[in-house]
């Protein structure tokens, strides 16, 4: 699994014509309170029984609050045959700091 930075990341969404699939992986009491536009909210527990709607063959960005979960989330999915996986170093919080902001932090 590799890692991208919030800086990297943002210059990926702005450079690339095709975004990369941003699964966020926090519970939805989070997600409400911020998130990064264009992410997908699949709270952890439920990544198991949903392999299936995630896009196996395109690039995909784990996210959490600090990395933790996410990189946990990356792991299980290389496990599951996912190739494309990219966790984001210190989650929204990092991206908060560097990149937005105007994002609350928690």
């Amino acid at each position: 699994m590799q890692h991208i930075s919030p800086t990297e990341l943002h210059s990926l969404l702005q450079e690339q014509d095709t975004a990369p699939f941003l699964l966020d992986v926090r519970e939805p009491h989070e997600f409400e309170y911020c998130h990064i536009e264009g992410s997908h909210l699949i709270p952890m527990q439920q990544i198991p029984n949903q392999l299936t709607i995630l896009p196996k063959h395109d690039l995909i960005i784990t996210i959490c609050h600090h990395g933790m979960r996410s990189q946990q989330v990356a792991q299980f999915l290389e496990q599951n045959d996912f190739k494309h996986l990219v966790n984001l170093t210190g989650g929204v919080h990092a991206w908060a700091l560097s990149v937005d902001n105007d994002m609350p932090t928690y």
